[in-house]
């Protein structure tokens, strides 16, 4: 069986569809003249990336606002579009979390999606708010009827019926005392649905987030056309076959959507295309998305103004943070390179961009955020703006206190360990030691 070509993930529609037209992955016997064709944009795991990180042009990928843009640019390319997620759309660690949560539930819900898998990390925030979302969540082993089994899409003569399965054993409520089942481990009843499913002549899609190996040996694929498996880290998997079942693997952090044109004949793919599409700046941003960006600017500024008042009330005694002009003193030839480098001025950069209240970006560009003694606001510790010393170091008021005789928290932290600490994956991807570490060295 011949892979699917890959094509440009460019926006040339008409290009695009002559290319569909010209170069088709047979999916089995029969004639594609006497067939009907279905296209679908599917997506997995935004995992609370409510709009990309601006910190590196690697890693600005995604952002609801843009994702709107391009599905309407799709749409109005072929209005019989089908749009489908295997959800994942939150993750919840911290307070700030649980506002962008509420926010990203409302954004997607203007992006009208058909079908959203759900999965547990999208019950962060309670069940109730979740259902009340008004999204179209499809969670086929639901405890009750509050959630339905499946969601049934229609295009034509096309019947796209679309099912989400949730592992039991992924619960993160099992680690909890007493019982709280809110799904069933017998595949026996999501059986019975694909079956009908099939007999009604749809095809049948099947949202998990399980591996490929697990979901065809614990769920079963023999009424399953299209498996939508666990997302992959950021970049889309290639596409598959697993007997007659084609299986897709999104990618995660909402950088990308997946894009697969179908052709079908009697209840079945005959053959398939499929790309991938990146969002890139070069995507505007939807201007229907704009109220609500503006309202989620506003709230996030709103709850961080809160914390600092809060913050304020609470600071007491001295700060085990000195500041970058305490540490001159002694280190003038380290602070001479420090003051020419792109870490002093990682806080103007924020304001720059208007996210100087935004406590995600803000704690990697100031000295000890959400630490005793840390960046609070400009007004009340200015001297701790920016990527300083204390940063990679660690406070160092002990150490300064003992003319140096104490040393510095990380004095035994190698500098990858130090630079790891904001130079992560997600935030910049094509970080190198051995590339920045001369900028900065001392």
């Amino acid at each position: 069986m011949p892979r699917p070509l890959s094509i440009p993930p460019v926006l040339k529609f008409r290009r695009w569809w002559l290319l569909l037209l010209l170069t088709l992955t047979p999916f089995g016997a029969g004639s594609v003249m006497a067939a009907s064709s279905l296209s679908l944009i599917y997506s997995g795991n935004l995992d609370g990336e409510l709009e990309p990180c601006g910190c590196s042009e690697a890693g600005d990928l995604g952002g609801l606002k843009r994702r709107a843009t391009l599905l309407d640019q799709l749409r109005a390319e072929n209005p019989q579009l089908v749009v489908i997620s295997s959800g994942g759309l939150l993750h919840v660690e911290g307070s700030g979390d649980r506002l962008k949560s509420e926010y990203i539930l409302s954004g997607f819900k203007r992006l009208g999606y058909d079908a959203i898998g759900l999965q547990w990390r999208d019950l962060a925030l309670g069940s109730a708010q979740v259902l009340e979302a008004g999204l179209p969540w499809v969670a086929s082993n639901w405890h009750d009827d509050s959630l339905p089994v499946s969601r049934l899409i229609e295009r034509g003569e096309a019947r796209i019926a679309f099912f989400s399965w949730l592992d039991p054993q992924q619960s993160p409520l099992q680690q909890m005392q007493g019982s709280h089942t809110l799904v069933d481990g017998d595949v026996a009843g999501l059986h019975r649905a694909l079956r009908q499913a099939k007999a009604d002549g749809a095809i049948t899609v099947l949202a998990t987030e399980l591996p490929l190996k697990l979901a065809a040996s614990g769920l079963g694929l023999e009424d399953v056309d299209i498996l939508i498996q666990r997302s992959a880290y950021e970049e889309y998997g290639e596409p598959s076959l697993q007997g007659k079942t084609l299986v897709l693997q999104p990618g995660s952090r909402g950088m990308r959507l997946g894009r697969v044109d179908l052709t079908l004949a009697d209840g079945r793919i005959e053959s398939w295309r499929h790309a991938v599409l990146p969002m890139p700046d070069t995507i505007a941003d939807a201007q229907k998305m704009r109220g609500w960006y503006e309202d989620y600017n506003a709230a996030v500024k709103a709850a961080y103004l809160k914390r600092v008042e809060l913050r304020k009330q609470r600071e007491q005694g001295q700060s085990p943070f000195v500041g970058e002009e305490v540490c001159q003193t002694c280190h003038q030839a380290a602070y001479k390179v420090w003051s020419g480098s792109d870490h002093a001025i990682a806080y103007d950069d924020l304001e720059a961009v208007g996210k100087s209240f935004d406590p995600a970006c803000i704690q990697c560009h100031v000295v000890g955020f959400d630490k005793p003694g840390g960046f609070v606001d400009m007004s009340m510790t200015g001297h701790l703006m920016g990527v300083q010393c204390e940063s990679c170091h660690g406070a160092g008021r002990a150490h300064v206190e003992a003319q140096g005789k104490v040393s510095l928290p990380n004095s035994d932290w190698d500098k990858e360990k130090m630079c790891a600490q904001c130079h992560t994956q997600p935030h910049s991807p094509g970080f190198v030691f051995d590339s920045y570490w001369p900028k900065i060295r001392h």
